[in-house]
């Protein structure tokens, strides 16, 4: 679960940043994808430790 919305947050920053650097929409996808898969990394080892100490 943490995982998933680690990935929703991360997408969306991702389409926000690029949209503030007025970039077109493949660089909104790319950096949309790009902060998606950093976010859910981070979640899926949040999710590791959790699971771990719990």
């Amino acid at each position: 679960m943490i995982v998933i919305l680690l990935a929703i947050i991360g997408a969306a920053l991702g389409w926000r940043i690029a949209s503030k650097r007025e970039g077109n929409r493949l660089d909104k996808l790319q950096y949309a994808a790009a902060l998606m898969l950093g976010f859910s990394v981070i979640g899926l080892f949040l999710t590791l430790i959790i699971d771990t100490f719990i």
